[in-house]
């Protein structure tokens, strides 16, 4: 090759030479956090007391400590005392491996094949107790590290097994968000900051660590994590981290539609459901969760009903009070139940077939999504079909014989949730309230059937009669034996 062959090829390579991604300011690399020197907040410096730490927790802080390992509560719990307010439970992180763990507890279980954890049973109460984890992908381990260190399995960019032990700065920069990964070391009170928690804490920041797109492409239950966090804390979602969420929704169509109803009931059953409905829309997530209900929430209608359950639900819970899963999804799979059942009625379906047989496709191609269990279908089933009752059992036995209904409360609730949206169904609402007031001597009286002549009482009766058997055989619990939502299509 000539001298000055050589020379363009050079010039070639310099000016074509594919532009480098300007890094991000805020966004944390964990690629460049080696080494890394932790900020150790000493116990005059903060607002942690073992106090506030359940008893179990610190017993097993201790005897950890006392068995020569480090140990630290960390992540949820950290985070909410720094809050000031009460943990949902308190997790801990070791050096010790899993089967160590096991040998100093009696009372101790090793669950998960992904997470292999430690869970340390103290009656209803458990304890968590998780190994410091690694990052993923050292190409240069050999097969005694991995025997040491444990092993991890990443495919398509998706940690698939989570086995990878490590240190405790290891283990701090595989951590989601900046605020889960504080630790309160027992050894001296003191808390451990490797991310920035402790700053985004104050300024009420939800930060991810590491790149979004490569932190949310291994995990996409993260963007829902993200949003629920926010929601829950009353955080802003730091730029970077909310940026990627408006275009990598459609992950979530590659994670277990049982993983995402358990996330669902984090997002809408612990007392932030309204703010949470709310990140869904505005980053369009909850479109890959409810992608039906999605298509109808242009009527103001149909959002305003969905707002009403999760409003009363975050005061049920806020107030001790419990809350029914099965109301919730009743709600917002109703308008597309009911517009597929008009379909079928045009088909000619009778009112009960159509509804019976709308509430089964719809709940099929929900399961696609977000899979609802089969016990929890049929709660569902009950408040749809029982609406239709409820309109036409207004008098006589039928009617007293509803209000004893096991589903009767959650079908009436239902009812009067329709009627706050449209009033067409407010009179009916309003009789049936009426009813759940009277005595036994009113209520015969208000539901008495009204006497007619003796052919016309007749073909009456014959109605009724194949009325009810046709409610009583399409809401027989029996056809929905094998027929839960979770099922397979």
């Amino acid at each position: 090759m000539s001298p000055y062959r050589r020379i363009i090829d050079s010039l070639k390579q310099i000016f074509h030479r594919p532009p480098t991604a300007p890094h991000s300011q805020t966004a944390l690399d964990v690629s460049e956090h080696r080494p890394h020197q932790p900020v150790i907040i000493p116990r005059e410096q903060h607002s942690i007391s073992r106090r506030h730490i359940s008893s179990n927790a610190v017993r097993v802080l201790y005897r950890l400590k006392d068995a020569g390992y480090q140990a630290f509560l960390v992540g949820g719990g950290v985070r909410d005392l720094l809050l000031n307010k009460i943990p949902k439970d308190f997790d801990i992180a070791t050096d010790a491996h899993p089967e160590d763990v096991k040998n100093l507890f009696r009372n101790c279980r090793l669950i998960g094949r992904r997470f292999r954890l430690a869970h340390v049973h103290f009656g209803n109460e458990i304890i968590e107790v998780a190994t410091f984890r690694a990052h993923h992908g050292k190409p240069d381990e050999d097969e005694e590290d991995k025997a040491r260190i444990g092993s991890g399995v990443i495919e398509n960019g998706r940690i698939i097994r989570d086995n990878v032990f490590g240190t405790l700065e290891e283990d701090a920069w595989r951590r989601d968000f900046t605020v889960n990964a504080l630790y309160y070391n027992i050894a001296d009170f003191s808390v451990v900051d490797y991310t920035g928690g402790m700053p985004d804490i104050q300024a009420r920041v939800l930060r991810l660590i590491g790149d979004p797109i490569q932190r949310y492409q291994e995990d996409p239950v993260r963007m829902l994590r993200a949003v629920r966090f926010a929601a829950k804390l009353d955080f802003t979602l730091e730029p970077y981290t909310q940026e990627p969420l408006h275009s990598m929704g459609s992950l979530l169509a590659d994670i277990p539609p049982s993983r995402l109803y358990e996330e669902t009931l984090k997002l809408f059953l612990t007392g932030h459901g309204v703010k949470s409905f709310a990140g869904l829309r505005q980053y369009g997530l909850f479109q890959h969760l409810f992608g039906e209900t999605h298509a109808h929430l242009a009527d103001d209608k149909v959002a305003q009903r969905i707002l009403k359950v999760l409003r009363n639900t975050d005061e049920r819970v806020a107030e001790g009070k419990s809350v029914t899963p099965g109301f919730l999804f009743a709600a917002l799979l109703w308008t597309p139940v009911q517009q597929h059942a008009q379909r079928l009625e045009k088909e000619g379906f009778t009112a009960q077939e159509a509804l019976f047989e709308a509430s089964h496709q719809v709940g099929k191609r929900q399961a696609r999504q977000v899979a609802i269990p089969r016990h929890m279908a049929l709660s569902m089933r009950e408040i749809w079909h029982l609406q239709l009752r409820l309109e036409r059992n207004k008098r006589g036995k039928r009617a007293q014989q509803l209000l004893h209904h096991p589903r009767f409360r959650a079908a009436y609730d239902f009812l009067q949730l329709r009627a706050q949206t449209n009033p067409a169904h407010q009179a009916l609402a309003e009789w049936w309230e009426k009813l759940q007031t009277l005595n036994a001597q009113e209520l015969q009286q208000l539901t008495a059937t009204k006497k007619t002549s003796r052919s016309s009482s007749s073909r009456k009766k014959g109605q009724d009669t194949k009325s009810s058997d046709e409610d009583t055989e399409l809401f027989d619990k029996d056809n929905f034996v094998g027929d839960g939502f979770d099922d397979e299509d």
